[in-house]
């Protein structure tokens, strides 16, 4: 046998002869009967584990990493609130199926049965994976193995507070909600995990207000790396900001209690407290897991023995609330009931295309209060002097400000946050003023994480907020960037569209900042985005566009829950100048208020029919520069800006360089990754053969005079054009 049906049997020989393990006696507190559900759905947990590893073998299932030894969960649940949102670790079943026990017309068992199946008709995911989670139990799904879910809980805690001073419209959360999330010992080690635990304190020790509940589940083990005897307790207890309980999982009634007193001390303090949940791991990892590979079978036996059912049953019979025998009932009439659920759930129907696995990439539109603009007197009083200043042509940076401010005024749910977005500004000062005209609340300085960053605004989101996050270069994404890939982009899918976490990232980024800081601050590779599903990729080149483009960024976060991320070419902040010093020929007028660039819609300078040339960012610039040179050489050129490089706009690029003769890519990325290689794709696939490409050298960007040497230039574009049309006319 292996060692589920070890355990399994050794459940059913010892409760029949009453040899049940020794502990301690129940504590006070837990009424009879919800310590009867308690164990029930711990029962539950460890019948549908079984059964996920029996599907497997049949063919008919396709997840066995289960909860057993973990079913103490299942008392922690009934010491929260059902509403109290709950972030869980993917071993967390039975926190699930006691917390559907305290929310009527729920169907648990089949429920997540048809999740092992991935029947289509499972309704966490829709069968695209099986994740925990249930909008009607306020728990998110994710497939977090690393503890990456634990940023966004901060975030979605802190959203709390900040709900009570500036309510959203689609707020979730009640005022008095606490925030749970839970891991294991292995995954605390995470740096996703010890950047969430560390934002948490530096938090709470600033006393603004952060109701959450960290949850380890401490089985000692990770995979087959051992944690450290004792480690868990001396790397979190002294923690500061963070208030440390310790518990054993083992005992319902002392992790109940537990529990109850960690979630009180949230609730009533709002402050972050951590539960440290002591746990054993039966079966192994997963089903293809064999233990005894490389753990001594002693010490798995010894596990085995520690098994938290039997721990359930004896404190039951000494706290009379249910005797061993019923609880053996219990647990037989339990798995018999799952398995017979299990010969109906195989037969219901699964995904089958593309198109129905992709069908929940991008969340459904929501309902939203129409807004009126903001009133005149309102908005002069806001802005200040800056409305004298509206009438002359600006650069970038100022436009992109004044839309910041036009849109958080008309829209009270929009929260920045990032690295020195407040107090100072930014560091290009885009963000000035922000922080004196909508207060700290709205403009929240982080601290130097861009995971916390992240995780802030998606966790906000959660709650009804619209996050609009900075990074600070884009270099510093990869710092964070799975918090975008794997939580953001991936909660649609993996929900079926039930949840989402809107936001418009804003990064400084790409190149030509001239002689500054190397590949840290002059990073011109958007691969790392360009593959994730689901997301807006937006890139402005001009003042009066990237206003516009804000203005579509939102609408799409605010109305169809998008998540849009928003690169701003840092070189292109300050420009006023085109062709000749003080021409001002890259200064823009402010667009009105209501005035939108929609998405897929491409920009067009010029009907010359040589040449088009398709770029973006700074491209657009220096192909602008090389346009005037490129027609005085008879050489008839129209310039197409992409603006918007996620979903490619590819039926725009056609229609726009329709009738051209010549095609030239100009992209100021890598020539590996970059946006050229879809762009040469959609075009040769589309029967365009006169086609070329200018890119960036596949190199990092050096620091000094050399900033700009591997980059396309004015004098390079020219050359590039001039040899694919021929040269002059």
């Amino acid at each position: 046998m292996d060692r589920a049906q070890i355990v399994h049997q050794n459940f059913l020989d010892r409760v029949a002869a009453g040899q049940l393990p020794a502990g301690a006696s129940p504590r006070s507190g837990l009424a009879p009967e919800t310590a009867v559900a308690v164990y029930r759905a711990q029962v539950l947990s460890r019948a549908l584990d079984l059964t996920s590893r029996a599907m497997q073998k049949a063919g008919e299932g396709f997840y066995t990493i289960g909860s057993s030894g973990h079913e103490g969960m299942a008392a922690v649940a009934r010491a929260l609130r059902a509403d109290d949102m709950a972030f869980l670790h993917y071993r967390d079943a039975a926190f699930q199926i006691a917390r559907a026990d305290q929310v009527p017309g729920q169907r648990i068992a089949w429920d997540m049965l048809l999740s092992f199946a991935c029947s289509s008709e499972d309704p966490t995911s829709g069968g695209r994976h099986k994740v925990l989670g249930s909008k009607a139990l306020m728990i998110p799904p994710q497939t977090s193995t690393i503890a990456s879910h634990l940023p966004k809980a901060v975030g979605a805690a802190y959203s709390v507070g900040a709900a009570r001073r500036h309510r959203p419209e689609h707020q979730v959360l009640a005022d008095d909600s606490i925030v749970m999330c839970s891991f294991g010992d292995a995954s605390a080690n995470h740096s996703t995990a010890q950047g969430a635990i560390n934002t948490a304190g530096w938090t709470s020790v600033q006393s603004i207000p952060l109701p959450l509940l960290f949850v380890c589940e401490d089985n000692g083990i990770g995979i087959s790396t051992k944690t450290p005897t004792g480690w868990i307790e001396s790397s979190m207890a002294g923690r500061p900001g963070i208030k440390y309980f310790k518990t054993d999982g083992l005992d319902l009634y002392e992790a109940y209690a537990t529990a109850l007193e960690a979630a009180e001390y949230v609730r009533a303090r709002r402050k972050p407290a951590f539960l440290h949940l002591r746990t054993v791991r039966l079966y192994g990892h997963a089903g293809a897991d064999v233990p005894t590979t490389y753990l001594a079978k002693s010490e798995v036996e010894a596990d085995e023995a520690n098994d938290p059912l039997l721990h359930s049953v004896r404190l039951l019979a000494e706290a009379g609330a249910l005797e061993p025998q019923e609880a053996l009932k219990i647990y037989n009439d339990t798995c018999d009931r799952v398995e017979r659920i299990r010969t109906e759930v195989v037969t219901r129907p699964h995904l089958k295309t593309g198109a129905d696995v992709a069908a929940s990439l991008i969340p459904p539109a929501r309902a939203c209060t129409p807004t009126n603009g903001v009133p005149p007197e309102k908005r002069a009083e806001t802005f200040g002097s800056d409305m004298r200043a509206m009438d002359e042509p600006q650069p970038m940076s100022r436009l992109i400000n004044w839309a910041l401010t036009d849109l958080m005024l008309e829209h009270g749910e929009i929260v920045m946050m990032g690295e020195d977005v407040g107090r100072k500004g930014g560091v290009y000062g885009v963000t000035q003023k922000l922080h004196q005209r909508f207060g700290p609340d709205r403009m929240i300085d982080t601290l130097l994480d861009e995971q916390s960053i992240l995780g802030l605004a998606i966790g906000m989101g959660h709650n009804g907020f619209l996050p609009m996050p900075e990074i600070q270069f884009l270099a510093y994404l990869h710092n964070a960037e799975d918090q975008i890939r794997g939580e953001a982009a991936t909660l649609p899918f993996f929900s079926n569209g039930q949840f989402s976490n809107p936001m418009v990232l804003r990064i400084a980024g790409l190149g030509y900042q001239k002689g500054f800081g190397g590949h840290f601050h002059n990073d011109n590779s958007l691969a790392v985005l360009r593959d994730i599903p689901g997301i807006v990729i937006a890139c402005p080149s001009d003042g009066a566009e990237a206003a516009m483009m804000m203005r579509e960024a939102v609408r799409l976060a605010r109305e169809e829950q998008r998540v849009v991320v928003f690169v701003e070419p840092i070189a292109l902040y300050p420009m006023r100048d085109l062709h000749e010093t003080k021409d001002g020929g890259w200064m823009r007028s402010y667009p009105a208020p209501d005035q939108r660039i929609a998405l897929g819609e491409v920009g067009i300078d010029g009907d010359g029919t040589d040449l088009a040339i398709v770029t973006y960012g700074n491209g657009r610039y220096l192909s602008t520069q090389a346009k005037a040179e490129l027609e005085a050489k008879g050489i008839k050129t129209r310039i197409i800006d992409l603006r918007w490089l996620a979903p490619l706009p590819a039926e725009a690029l056609l229609e726009a360089t329709k009738g051209c003769k010549h095609v030239l890519i100009v992209d100021e990325c890598r020539t590996t990754g970059s946006q050229s290689e879809g762009l040469m794709a959609l075009f040769t696939e589309n029967g365009v053969t006169a086609l070329a490409r200018h890119a960036a050298g596949d190199c990092f960007i050096a620091t000094g005079p050399a900033y700009a040497a591997t980059l396309p230039s004015k004098d390079s574009i020219l050359a590039a054009a001039l040899d694919l049309t021929g040269g002059a006319k």
